[in-house]
This record gives C-alpha cells, structure tokens and sequence, in this order.
C-alpha cells in the first residue's frame, strides 16, 4: 500500500469519529428539549418599528409566562411592586410634614483686633526718654500705669510760668482794677490749658500747685488697660511731637473676620449669632454675634467679609489666627421631605408616593431652600403623603420610568 493511499484511509476515519461525535450529542438533547426562536413581527406601519408589548414575560422550561416584577397602569404615573419586592430593594418610607428648618453655613474666619480696643501713646512734646518703665513687647499694663518719665526743657519752662502765674493771681487777685486781677487769672488758666494739652494729669498740676517745686521730669501714664503689642520707646531716645511710642491693645474681646460667598449674604443679619471653634481644640466653642457686613465684594474670590463679635476669655484667640465660622439660620416651619427622597432626572425633580400595597405614584415635585439633609417642598406634596425615603434609584431600576419620563419629553416635540 502506497503513503497516499495510506493518509486517505487516515482522513476516511477522522470524518467518521467527529459525524458519530455529532450523532451522540443530538441523541442527548432530543427534540423536546430545543426552543424555537420567537421572531420579532413586522411593523404594521412601514418605517417604524413595533413598540415592544407591556408585560412582556419569559417563557420557563414549563411553559407558564411569569408574573413581572412591576407593572405600570396605562395612562396614569403609577406602578404597582409586590411588597416583598420592595421589602428586599430596602425601601423606606415616611410622611410628609411641617418641619422646623435651619440652614448652616461654615466658613473659617481670621482672628484681628478690636479696633475700638486699640491705644496709641504719642507724645506731644520735644524732650529726652528718661527713665524707661515698661520696657518690652508684650507686657501687660493697666490704664493709668506710668510707662515712661520725660525731660523736656520746654515742659520744665512752662511749669515755672505756671507757678509764676499761680503767684500772680494770689498777688493781683484782690486788686481793685478788675482788668488787672482778669488778667492775673487769664494767665495762670492758659499755662494750665498748655500742661493738659500735653497729657500732664491733673494730680501731677495739684502736686505742681501744691509743693511748688518744678520737676525735672514728668511721667506718662497708659490710656488703657491691654497688651503692649508694639514698642519703640527707648531709653535715652530723643522724642519729637507725633511720635508714636506704645500700641496699646486690649484683647480682652476680639474680631473675627469670616468670608461669606454671595449667594449666602442675603441669609445673614446684624445681630446673628455664630458659633466659633479652633481646628486644635474643637471642644471649645465661643459664641459670637454679627456686628457688621463690609459693603463691598473680593471680585477673585466672590466673598464678602462679615465681622463677628466675641468675648475672648483668657486671651485664648490670638490676632491673625484661623477659627471655625458656623452660623445657623433659622428658617421657621415649612413642609420639607430628606434630601434621599429625591430623584434627579434631568431638569425635574421626581417623588414616589407610597398609596399601599405596592402601588407607587411618580410626581414632579418644585423644591425650595435646602437645610441639611431636609429639603422644602413648595408644589407637589401635601402634609401627609407617603412617600419613599430610600432605594429610589432602584425602583426607578424596576418601572424604567426614565424611559417613561423620556418618552413624554419626545411627545411635545
């Protein structure tokens, strides 16, 4: 026997194996185990296809067409579930009522001095720092305390005038030409006048008056009570008139300057309180009230700056830094449903409505100001609607509704 004839019979054989293969596997199947194929019907209307039955249902190994799953009621916005189809979505429901709203705004603020709490020590005169009494930044002073003493040669001039022009009046006050002793008095009330305008209290004149000795060197007391929060006084420092020596301020209540976005201004009052944390130590919380609302708007960041009042007990806030802004706005009562309720499609806002057993009604709903996780409901719900709370997306799953809602928007066109 020749090769070819040998790979022929070879060929022969391998045919016969895979059409016994074939055979064997059509006998296991039998013809009562295939399904025909469901065709689609032609469109009665040329150039448009057929729209699918409603209720379309598989066929099982038995025959019987299953019940679906949901079904929805021609020409109404309802569709009916079965409950145990809903208890194992997790659906959750609740009534539609008035509730008591408030909106919160958080926003950070930055920490700055009360401006009507702030002290500048000028001098008034020429002269010489003598003797230096408060001597560092930061150091804490009491309103009257002595920060420095002064020598000035025009300060000692005038306290010479003033105690000549005391002696004056003493001498000419009694004489019988009245424009003599006026002018007596005149004299010695101008040098008075000059020593106050300079800042000399008046128990150091009554000193002057009373001792009649010219000191060399005057003191200059603090204005106010507060931390010493800039210092240039020096001793030995020649001082010359405007000269600002000390900046004095009291932190004993404190600015804090939040940014509040545009679209946030109209819900904030004069008067409003908030409530102010720090990011390290959250446990403390310090009220605060609004006391002012700058006029103009940050073009870059579109905020405007809202300035809050607080108390700052143990000079716990420092200047320049960062506090935690909340403040809550009440609202009053409004009928409001949770925010999960809500199913977004597209421009509309859509709510199920629980009516029993099952049955669900979809309904547009116009929504107003937003709280929290609450929402106001301001057309579409009336107090006491049942409404779905939760699992919206999958029931929106079961009744293809935006299928529905899509096929309604292309009927207007």
């Amino acid at each position: 026997m020749t090769a070819r004839m040998r790979h022929g019979l070879l060929a022969v054989g391998v045919l016969i194996a895979v059409a016994a293969a074939v055979l064997t596997y059509l006998g296991r199947i039998g013809p009562e185990k295939t399904t025909p194929m469901l065709m689609p019907m032609p469109s009665a209307t040329p150039g448009r296809e057929r729209a699918p039955t409603d209720h379309t249902a598989s066929v099982p190994e038995s025959g019987t067409p299953a019940s679906p799953p949901s079904a929805m009621s021609p020409g109404q916005n309802t569709i009916t579930i079965s409950p145990e189809r809903l208890q194992t979505i997790g659906v959750k429901f609740e009534l539609v009522k008035p509730r008591s709203l408030e909106k919160i705004i958080r926003t950070v603020g930055r920490v700055e001095i009360d401006e009507r709490r702030l002290a500048h020590v000028n001098i008034k005169l020429e002269g010489w720092i003598d003797k230096l009494l408060v001597n560092s930044t930061g150091e804490r002073v009491k309103q009257g305390q002595i920060l420095f003493t002064i020598y000035s040669p025009e300060l000692v001039a005038t306290q010479e005038e003033y105690l000549l022009a005391l002696k004056g009046r003493k001498t000419l006050g009694g004489s019988e030409f009245p424009e003599v002793a006026q002018g007596a008095a005149s004299l010695l009330e101008m040098t008075r006048r000059r020593l106050q305008l300079w800042d000399i209290t008046e128990d150091h004149i009554q000193d002057l008056e009373r001792t009649g000795t010219v000191l060399k060197t005057l003191p200059i007391h603090s204005p106010g009570t507060g931390t010493v929060i800039k210092k240039v006084a020096v001793a030995g420092m020649r001082v010359n008139p405007g000269d600002e020596l000390y900046t004095i301020a009291d932190l004993s209540r404190i600015w804090v300057q939040a940014d509040i976005y545009e679209y946030e201004l109209p819900s904030i009052k004069p008067g409003q309180t908030a409530k102010v944390t720090l990011s390290y130590d959250p446990r403390t919380v310090l009220t605060a009230r609004v006391g002012f609302i700058y006029p103009t708007l940050d073009p870059q960041t579109r905020t405007a700056k809202v300035r809050l009042e607080l108390e700052n007990p143990g000079e716990r806030l420092k200047p320049d830094m960062y506090a935690n802004v909340e403040l809550k706005i009440p609202l009053g009562t409004r009928l409001a449903i949770p925010r999960d309720a809500i199913l977004e499609s597209g421009e509309r806002q859509v709510i199920f409505i629980h009516h029993g057993g099952g049955k669900l009604e979809w309904r547009n709903v116009k929504l107003g100001v937003q709280a929290g996780d609450w929402v106001e409901v301001v057309e579409g719900l009336k107090e006491g609607d049942h409404i779905v709370t939760s699992a919206n997306f999958l029931i929106d799953s079961e009744s293809q509704l935006k299928a529905a809602v899509s096929g309604m928007q292309g009927m207007k066109h």
